[in-house]
């Protein structure tokens, strides 16, 4: 019997095609999903029958990438179960890899640049300035005599004025606007800000030739940028908004007049002050762009050159440091305390907030001042507070804007009041002195 149950065993091991699974299965032990041989008398493609439990074939889907390194190709046996396949990881990678970051207006279709040049697509100055000088755009050669409409209107656009639609419209060339005469350019062009029109009036006038001022040729070589920078330096940060609808430029600042900065919302006494011996320092040096000293150690010994910031570092190097921050945005600069003869020790302090209970700090702050500016300076000082009608400046003081009469006949204004087509810094100051003997010959238009 035992024979016989023999022989039935073996008959059946011939019969079974589950028997070449069984052995195949056998000899893998790792972990990894296994490879399972077929049986040479087993299709590949053949579907397993129905009520079989065993667990059908795995794959590993090799990548390009492996295949590559290792110079072997690998070929994926088929599943013909999709619940135990595991995914392609190439599909992933396909979809980010043509998915492109475009936030800042397609820039990889633009010329890169090998570093940071102004104006040019990195630049972020055209949209807080309101426009952007073409970097491609440049100048021509020939005399603006020569220049054609397209040339104007590039050169008004690069002047920062609104009105290169009212130029085309117009359709003049360079030799028929310097011929404009003023009332055809105003009428023509539209200009509605004062301040734009005498911008044009005195580029048109540069251009023309006509050099009666001896400093608009340099000052028209400072932009609108140049001023904004100019006005950090003083500690009038506040104006920038409106110098900047204005587009005052060099040669705008350089012709401003007290009527102008009523139209700039300047009334602060102290602000005209600064402006006005801030203008007479970039005088005194020829308009040079680099002539202020922003740092300790460039030039200690010009204190007229020194910056709203270099003041505020020499506070810090006599032990006032707590103090220095309150000067920020009030129109101390190096120029003011030399050439304006109102301003004194006692004014700075109370700039600097700080409390007149405190003397000793305060006579502390005056001996410095005295020792900063030298016994020339506050002499004149003290013969300027001497003098007859001698009014203080004062940190609230505000400029009075006379209305404008209606009546042809108007009253003689005194000599302390300011006319307002005068200069606010009269060019008889330009190197640095205070004589006021042509303060009402200085207009603020050229004749």
């Amino acid at each position: 019997r035992k024979v016989t149950e023999h022989h039935d065993d073996i008959n059946l091991q011939h019969q079974s095609p589950l028997t070449g699974y069984k052995r195949a299965g056998d000899l893998q032990y790792s972990s990894l999903p296994r490879q399972v041989g077929l049986s040479p008398t087993t299709p590949a493609q053949e579907t397993p029958r129905k009520g079989v439990a065993f667990a059908e074939t795995e794959t590993i889907v090799i990548t390009d990438s492996m295949s590559d390194t290792d110079g072997r190709s690998y070929t994926p046996q088929p599943s013909p179960s999709p619940s135990l396949q595991t995914g392609k990881t190439r599909g992933i990678k396909k979809i980010f890899g043509k998915m492109k970051r475009s936030g800042s207006g397609n820039l990889d279709d633009l010329p890169s640049d090998a570093e940071f040049r102004r104006g040019g697509v990195r630049a972020t100055a055209g949209a807080r300035l309101g426009w952007s000088s073409s970097p491609q755009n440049i100048r021509p050669e020939q005399p603006f005599s020569e220049w054609s409409c397209d040339q104007v209107c590039e050169w008004l656009t690069e002047l920062g004025l609104d009105c290169v639609v009212e130029a085309r419209r117009w359709g003049k060339s360079g030799a028929q606007l310097l011929q404009a005469s003023s009332h055809d350019l105003d009428k023509e062009l539209a200009l509605k800000n004062p301040l734009h029109r005498k911008k044009l009036h005195l580029a048109l006038h540069c251009l023309r030739g006509m050099m009666g001022d001896p400093y608009l040729e340099a000052a028209g070589a400072l932009d609108t940028s140049w001023v904004m920078r100019w006005l950090d330096d003083a500690g009038l940060p506040q104006h920038k908004d409106t110098f900047l609808a204005a587009r005052v430029d060099g040669r705008l600042l350089h012709r401003l007049t007290v009527d102008d900065l009523a139209t700039l919302h300047v009334t602060s006494v102290l602000h005209v002050a600064s402006i006005r011996t801030g203008i007479q320092v970039l005088r005194s040096q020829n308009f040079e762009p680099a002539c202020l000293v922003r740092r300790s150690g460039e030039g200690d010994g010009e204190v007229a050159l020194w910056t709203n910031h270099r003041v505020m570092e020499w506070l810090r190097a006599v032990d006032l440091a707590e103090y220095a921050p309150n000067l920020r945005g009030s129109g101390v600069h190096g120029g003011l305390m030399v050439y304006e003869p109102r301003f004194t020790g006692e004014l700075l302090a109370s700039l600097l907030s700080i409390p007149p209970a405190k003397t000793l700090l305060r006579r502390h702050l005056l001996t410095h001042f005295k020792e900063l500016l030298g016994r020339d300076v506050i002499q004149q000082k003290r013969e300027a507070e001497a003098s007859l009608g001698y009014i203080p400046l004062t940190t609230t003081a505000k400029m009075k804007v006379p209305k404008k009469s209606q009546f042809t006949l108007k009253r003689k204004k005194p000599k302390s009041e300011l006319d307002y087509g005068e200069l606010v810094c009269p060019l008889a100051q330009g190197r640095g002195g205070d004589d006021t003997s042509e303060h009402t010959k200085s207009r603020g238009c050229l004749s």
